[in-house]
């Protein structure tokens, strides 16, 4: 499938589920997310080193450090995103992409267009959501 195929291709529930032009359409989208992320994080680091330069005034300095703080904590979400990413390329790659951890029942199009590393459909995601409440209300 070409790569003007896959930007005008948008999945949908009336074929069948997961075929393989759905599973190229969901890695593709994933590796360009992933691109991004990467790319982002380059700037990043580009960013941090130039910022890196001593600020003689105080409140200058506490300003880069805390700018630099937020970088770092954005840096390990994105780092946490990524493997995220690997690992659902890897369901596509052994088949089980798309399809519920705990149910086995599809995910569904839209939810996975949506969030393409959701591993729960909506259901399950939301089970588990109210059972997380619960047991920190406690």
């Amino acid at each position: 499938m070409s790569s003007v195929e896959l930007t005008e291709y948008r999945p949908t529930d009336d074929e069948p589920f997961m075929n393989p032009r759905q599973r190229e359409y969901f890695r593709g989208k994933l590796l360009s997310w992933k691109d991004e992320i990467l790319r982002e994080s380059r700037e990043t680091l580009e960013n941090l080193q130039e910022e890196s330069q001593n600020h003689p005034d105080m409140a200058d300095r506490a300003s880069s450090e805390s700018d630099r703080s937020l970088e770092l904590r954005t840096r390990d979400r994105q780092r946490k995103l990524i493997s995220k990413i690997d690992a659902a390329l890897k369901r596509i790659d052994d088949g089980t992409y798309g399809y519920c951890e705990e149910t086995g029942d599809p995910i569904g199009i839209a939810r996975l267009d949506a969030r393409p590393i959701a591993t729960l459909s909506l259901e399950a995601q939301e089970l588990h959501e109210r059972r997380e409440k619960v047991y920190r209300d406690e």
